[in-house]
């Protein structure tokens, strides 16, 4: 699958989540977010272990653990505070700065040195967010602000760190969503019991926004959104979150009859386009490119079949699995280098052999 198309599929997931608010506020009972945000992840993370039949092993269980609290677990919270301390475009701009965060991030932990391109990509898509969803006069709340930047932080590293530990051999993403999604939801219970008491009621309409949430905004968002993390760098993954923001503002105006001014017209340009700028195809690390080309690196490609490391089945290793198989194809290419070449020389004197008696 080209670059294209992998950018496209993982696009969809932030695509998806935009429509999170209208569904929200159009099919569900009102004030239980955190209700909401259970009901989006443990069901979704419980249907994908049951189909895949597969289960964390060893230092797996504390690494779905982090992963499943980062991505879901403290996320949703802190997404949907933010949410009620702040208008909903101060929101969003807090949130939009989880490409800053995640370039950071990634130079820590990943060794992506971050470019100016980058991070002007990721300024000008945080402006033209800005210009979406900003209203004059919008009231400003330190609480929300610090939950908004917390969860884009939170958001940021898990990215971060799903890119960087990848998933043991023989799991594929669907297993790894669903570990996700159960341990964030696993975190979610008690402080939505806690904080909102029993579950609401509600009808076969609050019914069909749920099943909705929980299976296409969160189980197949999540599984594309996981997907793309392992084929694309963390920044131009994160790089696609504005579109969350944007698509929830063309959904107002497309069903809910919001107008579009002038100057969200143009913010809605930039961003989009700081959005495509942000995928162009950055220099891979060389764990990445083991990850695309199991073979290994060029050196690799004349060595027998027999001589060099075993693939699994084209399933992304941990990190250090992929270094030892780069390791283990330049030694076996140094190796074949330096065997000696076997050819005649003339000049070279050779013992007579007597001829038999006849």
């Amino acid at each position: 699958m080209n670059r294209a198309a992998v950018v496209a599929l993982t696009a969809l997931a932030p695509v998806s989540w935009g429509s999170t608010y209208v569904v929200t506020t159009e099919f569900l009972p009102p004030d239980r977010p955190l209700f909401t945000a259970l009901l989006r992840a443990l069901p979704a993370g419980l249907l994908l272990l049951a189909f895949t039949r597969v289960l964390p092993r060893g230092a797996w269980w504390w690494k779905a653990a982090v992963l499943g609290a980062l991505n879901i677990g403290a996320f949703f919270p802190l997404l949907f505070l933010a949410a009620y301390r702040l208008p909903g475009g101060v929101a969003a701009v807090v949130g939009s700065v989880g490409p800053l965060f995640a370039v950071g991030l990634a130079a820590l932990l990943l060794s992506e040195r971050p470019t100016v391109r980058t991070l002007l990509t990721a300024i000008a898509a945080t402006f033209g967010v800005s210009l979406v969803v900003l209203q004059a006069g919008a009231a400003f709340d330190l609480v929300g602000v610090l939950a908004g930047l917390a969860g884009a932080a939170s958001m940021s590293a898990g990215v971060v760190l799903t890119k960087r530990w990848g998933r043991p051999a023989g799991v594929g993403p669907l297993a790894m969503t669903g570990w996700q999604l159960t341990a964030g939801g696993v975190l979610i219970a008690p402080l939505a019991l806690l904080v909102e008491g029993a579950p609401p009621a509600f009808d076969a309409r609050g019914l069909v926004g749920y099943l909705y949430l929980a299976l296409i905004n969160t189980a197949l968002a999540y599984w594309l959104w996981f997907r793309g993390i392992e084929r694309l760098s963390a920044t131009s993954a994160t790089l696609l979150g504005p579109l969350s923001p944007l698509t929830a503002t063309v959904i107002g105006w497309a069903a809910l009859g919001q107008s579009l001014t002038p100057v969200q017209l143009v913010g809605m340009v930039v961003a989009f386009g700081a959005t495509l700028l942000g995928q162009g195809n950055p220099r891979r690390t060389t764990v990445e490119m083991t990850a695309l080309d199991p073979i290994g690196p060029p050196a690799a490609r004349s060595i027998p079949a027999d001589r060099r490391p075993p693939v699994t089945d084209g399933r992304l290793p941990e990190e250090a699995q992929q270094v030892q198989q780069v390791q283990q194809v330049q030694q076996a290419a140094v190796a074949q280098q330096a065997e000696p070449e076997h050819s005649y020389d003339p000049t070279a004197t050779t013992t007579a052999v007597p001829e038999p008696r006849r």
